[in-house]
Formats: C-alpha cells, sequence, structure tokens
C-alpha cells in the first residue's frame, strides 16, 4: 500500500512537473516570438470580425473573391478616413498652438513662484527648456527624427502583414476550419464546432459591448469639453474613446494630452482642473463599475481575471497585448470549457461559481464557519422551497462528512460539529418561515377549497446507521404536514429487535429507514428483512437520499428485501407518502395490532 502511495505521488509530481516546463516553454515562445505571433494574432482577430461580413455579402450573390476584396478595402477605408481626419485635426490643433505662448509663459512663472527653493533649482532647466521650445527646436526635433521614423516604419510593416493575413485567412476561413476539426479529432468534430461557435458569439458580444461603451465614454467626454470651452472637443472626444482600447491607461493617457492642451489654452488653471476632474469621473465610473460587469457578462470571464490576462498580455505584448487580452480570454475559457485537459482555465478564468452550493456550504462547515454556511443556505432558500434546500445542499452536506469522516479526513468532533451545524441550520429555516411550494397545493380540493385535516397517520423514522441518517430524518419530519402525519424517531443505537418491540409499541403505519451514503445498504436491507418478516402489512419506505451511483442497484435489493417504495431525495420520500395518506389515513394504524392482516380490500 505505502509503495502504490508512493507512486501515485511520484506520477503526480512529475505531471506537474511536465505541466511547468511545458508553461514556461509556451510563455518564452510567445515573448522571444512575438514579432510572429502579434501579427498572427490580429489577423485572426481582424479575420474573426470581419468573416461575418463577407458571408452577408455571399448570401446576396457576390462572389468569394469580390466579397473578400470588398470587405477589407472598405475596412482600410474607413480606418483611413479616420486616420486623416485625425491627422488633420491634430495638424490643426499644433497650428494654433503658438498662439498659446502667453499662456504657456505665464504657467511657468507661477510653477516657478510657487516652487521656489530647493525644488525650484531642480526645476529651473526643465523650465529653460519649455521657455526655448518654438521655431529654433526645429532642428533638435530633426536630430531624432530617425530615431521616431524607425518604430514607426516597422508598425507600418507590421500592418502589412497583418492585412495580407487577413485577406488569406478569410479567402481559406472553411479550409483552415476544416484542418482544425481534422486535428480535433473525427469523433470531436461536434465538440469543436460548438466551441467555435461560442467563441463566435462571445467575442461578437465582447466588442458590441466594447464599442457601445467606448463610444459613449467618447461622446460623453467630447460634450463635457465642449461645455468647458476647449477647442476641437469632439476630436478629443473621438481620442479619449480610442485610447480606452487600450484598456486601464489608454483614458489616462488622453486626460494627459487634453490637460496639458488646457493648460496651455486657457490663461486661468480652472478649466484644465474642469477637464481633468471630467476625465477622472468618467474613468472611475467606467473603469471600476461598467467595464468589469459589462466585460464579466459578455466575455464570461471573471472580472479579477480580467485584470490580471491584461496585465499579463501586456507583460509579453506590451500595449497591443492590453488590446488583445479580452480576445485571448475569451478563447481560453471556451477551451477550458470544451477540453476536459484543460477545465482548469475555465475554472480560474470564468464568471461562473468555483464551487457548487453544496460544496460550498460544506466547506464552510469544515471551517468552522457556521454563519457564513448559514448565508449560503438562506440564499438559496429565496431562489427555491425548502425540501429544494434540503436536498440539494443539506443532505449532499451530511453525506461529504460521513465519507471523510470513514476516510480519516475529518476528525469526529469535526464530523459532530457539522452534524449540528446542519441541524441547527435546518431549525432557522423552519423558523424564517420557509416553506414548501408544495405543501399548499396538496391541501387544496379539486374545487379550490381547502379540505379539512382528516386524523393523522403514524409514522416510525429509524436511521440505518448513524447519527447523519437521524438528522436527514429530522429534515424529513419538518417537511411533513403535522395535519397529515405524526413522526416519531427511533435513537440510533437501537438494535433491529429493539426496533421491532418498538414497532409493536408504536403501531404505526409507515416505518421510513433513512440511510446516507456511503455504506448503510446491508444494514437497510436488514431492517427491511426483519420488519417484513415479523410485520407483513406494514408498510415500509426506504430512502437512500443523496445517493449519485447505483441507485436502480439499490432499489432492486430494498424491493427484494421488503420495501414497499425506495426514495432518493427527502422530496420523493414526501411524496411517496402523500400518495399512501388518503388510505392509510382510514385504516388508522391504532385500530389494529402490529402485524395484524388487515382485510384484503384496505390494503395499499
Amino acid at each position: 500500500m505505502a509503495k502504490a502511495s508512493q507512486n501515485a505521488n511520484w506520477q503526480r509530481s512529475l505531471i506537474v512537473l511536465t505541466g511547468t516546463v511545458v508553461a514556461v516553454v509556451v510563455v518564452l515562445s510567445l515573448y522571444w516570438a512575438q514579432a510572429v505571433f502579434i501579427p498572427l494574432t490580429l489577423a485572426v482577430f481582424l479575420a474573426f470580425v470581419l468573416s461575418p461580413l463577407v458571408t452577408m455579402l455571399q448570401r446576396h450573390g457576390l462572389g468569394r473573391t469580390p466579397a473578400v476584396l470588398a470587405v477589407v478595402l472598405l475596412a482600410g477605408l474607413f480606418l483611413g478616413l479616420v486616420g486623416w481626419g485625425l491627422g488633420h485635426e491634430l495638424g490643426e490643433v499644433v497650428a494654433v498652438l503658438p498662439r498659446y505662448k502667453d499662456n504657456i509663459q505665464s504657467k511657468i512663472e507661477s510653477v516657478e513662484i510657487m516652487t521656489r527653493g530647493a525644488l525650484s533649482d531642480q526645476l529651473q532647466p526643465v523650465f529653460q527648456d519649455l521657455q526655448g521650445t518654438g521655431v529654433s527646436g526645429a532642428s533638435g526635433w530633426l536630430s531624432r527624427l530617425p530615431a521616431f521614423l524607425s518604430p514607426v516604419v516597422g508598425s507600418v510593416a507590421e500592418a502589412g502583414l497583418v492585412l495580407v493575413l487577413v485577406v488569406f485567412i478569410l479567402f481559406h476561413r472553411e479550409d483552415l476550419r476544416d484542418r482544425l476539426l481534422w486535428l480535433a479529432g473525427h469523433g470531436r468534430v461536434t465538440l469543436t464546432t460548438r466551441a467555435l461557435d461560442e467563441a463566435g458569439q462571445r467575442l461578437s458580444r465582447y466588442l458590441f459591448t466594447q464599442f457601445v461603451l467606448n463610444a459613449v465614454f467618447g461622446l460623453t467626454l467630447a460634450i463635457g469639453l465642449f461645455c468647458i470651452g476647449v477647442d476641437q472637443a469632439l476630436l478629443w472626444g473621438f481620442l479619449g474613446g480610442a485610447l480606452r482600447y487600450v484598456p486601464y491607461i489608454g483614458a489616462w493617457i488622453a486626460a494627459i494630452l487634453i490637460v496639458a492642451l488646457s493648460l496651455a489654452m486657457f490663461p486661468g488653471w480652472m478649466p484644465a482642473l474642469a477637464a481633468f476632474g471630467l476625465i477622472v469621473g468618467l474613468e472611475l465610473v467606467t473603469g471600476n463599475f461598467l467595464e468589469p460587469w459589462l466585460y464579466g457578462k459578455s466575455l464570461g470571464v471573471s472580472a479579477v481575471a480580467f485584470l490580471i490576462a491584461a496585465a499579463f498580455w501586456a507583460f509579453l505584448w506590451g500595449p497591443i497585448g492590453l488590446v488583445l487580452s479580452g480576445p485571448l480570454m475569451v478563447c481560453l475559457v471556451v477551451l477550458g470549457e470544451y477540453v476536459p485537459q484543460l477545465e482548469f482555465l475555465a475554472v480560474l478564468l470564468s464568471d461562473r461559481p468555483a464551487l457548487a452550493g453544496d460544496v460550498s456550504y460544506y466547506q464552510r462547515l469544515s471551517a468552522r464557519d457556521q454563519d457564513e454556511a448559514a448565508q449560503i443556505v438562506a440564499a438559496h432558500a429565496e431562489e427555491s422551497s425548502m425540501e429544494r434546500v434540503y436536498d440539494d445542499l443539506l443532505v449532499p452536506a451530511l453525506t461529504y462528512a460521513k465519507r471523510d469522516r470513514q476516510q480519516d479526513r475529518i476528525a469526529d468532533h469535526e464530523e459532530k460539529f457539522i452534524l449540528q451545524a446542519t441541524r441547527e441550520i435546518a431549525e432557522d429555516l423552519v423558523e424564517n418561515g420557509a416553506t414548501s411550494g408544495d405543501q399548499n397545493v396538496e391541501r387544496a380540493s379539486p374545487n379550490g377549497l381547502e379540505t379539512e385535516p382528516a386524523q393523522t397517520v403514524r409514522v416510525l423514522g429509524c436511521p440505518a446507521r448513524d447519527e447523519a441518517d437521524q438528522v436527514a430524518l429530522e429534515m424529513l419530519r419538518k417537511l411533513l404536514d403535522p395535519e397529515k402525519w405524526t413522526m416519531k424517531l427511533a435513537g440510533v443505537e437501537l438494535l433491529a429487535t429493539e426496533l421491532v418491540g418498538l414497532v409493536m409499541e408504536l403501531r404505526p403505519a409507515v416505518v421510513c429507514i433513512g440511510s446516507l451514503p456511503p455504506g448503510g445498504l446491508a444494514h437497510t436491507r436488514y431492517l427491511c428483512k426483519r420488519l417484513r418478516a415479523r410485520f407483513p402489512n406494514l408498510k415500509i419506505l426506504a430512502g437512500r437520499w443523496g445517493l449519485r451511483r447505483g441507485l436502480e442497484e439499490n432499489r432492486d435489493q430494498l424491493l427484494e428485501a421488503g420495501a414497499d417504495e425506495v426514495a432518493n431525495t427527502l422530496l420523493e420520500t414526501r411524496r411517496h407518502l402523500d400518495a399512501w395518506w388518503h388510505v392509510l389515513s382510514d385504516q388508522s394504524s391504532a385500530d389494529y395490532p402490529a402485524g395484524a392482516a388487515r382485510p384484503a380490500e384496505q390494503q395499499v
């Protein structure tokens, strides 16, 4: 056994080491080969965006080649017009800058007065450079022009490569899709198709949300700057909205430019401060409230994961990584949801809850945090009925506690805490008014009038093995209508012979044996056999609550052992009892000795 455990640990360590090495190699490749990966990623992304337009033109009778060329040319024309308009407006701004020389001079003098002293000595060279800047400084800019043009030429070449790749991807998109499906394997064609469709839908939602959000930001900024009196307000509003495609820093770049322009344009300080306050307010509202909420919903990505991914891709690829971080996150989340080996990506990045409700509830109890566990139950109770909360949260938690106790993962006192906390939380549900949605319906007659309660029917609840079974029976008792049922609970340590004596003493109409997995099947079968042999006409209901595997096999064995019905949930148990109630209420168990044969026409 020890050797097997060592082998398992060694295999897990090898898997972790292999995964770490692969991750490091992938990250280093993305960083050092970004000159290849960035244009390729941009091309795939743009092809994804433009492909619906190509398909639409083809459906209207245009051929593939004309449709692709038309879409690419229109997209290039649009971007060219935007760039030309932006350049024209910026040219006008540069042309009118000399008019603001007096304002700039007064601002510099004001700063000098406010910073006299040691700080003034440090800033003096800067002020002298600013005062000397003018037409005479053109030679200095000319000397630095080659260094400025070098990255521009590189960007133009990269844009050309992206354009060529987009054209070829649009021309051969079906062939590329089929090759991707072939790589995924013939048995995964449907799975891969669904993944591609979902990625497309999420990308479309993300792009639409991003466009609307940035457009509203830019329009609001333009209106605000116009009210302040800033020249070319529409230009700066457009620039602010466009720069927001660079997450988290784009708006602040626009803010620096706008505030600097406001300082130069106006003789006073208030317009610049008003412009700065406007941008800060818009960015705080958009970045801290609207953006995480809307992007999280449209991407299916958690806000925290989005922030971390933006920082990661910015580290790898710079500003373009920030722009592409959203679409790349979508692809990773979709891969995690459809590829079993990459499921950890969906767990880490998606906005779905990391833990199921029952697991989250049990986890808080394992941490001895009963308050938060009660909050989880209360939140589910607001959206569901009480028996659903019992079956979906509390019963599974009891099974987890039994499993972990059997495997020595928790101590005996920890299991007792979980059981007692669950008992108290179940009591709180009743006291706080959580009610079943089915009880009111069952009390009504076909004509819509409430029926008068008849004599209650006695039920004896018998835990199969331990206290967890007894807690589940207590929850069942809370679900039963007290006007129909009187339920007594047997002790946990009751022997089979003592149970037979208790049945003879109480003479119940139904014995409900509660049993939670793991284990308990053999003892439940034994109790069913003993009771059936002694009381042929007694109704026996076996509850295998929380069982998720082998339910049909359990049902067959218990029915063979003498149970009348086998239930998998507390709700199903109550439904079986309610189905028997009409006949059992007429056969008052007090009128018959335990085990006595009843007339054939009265048997259910």
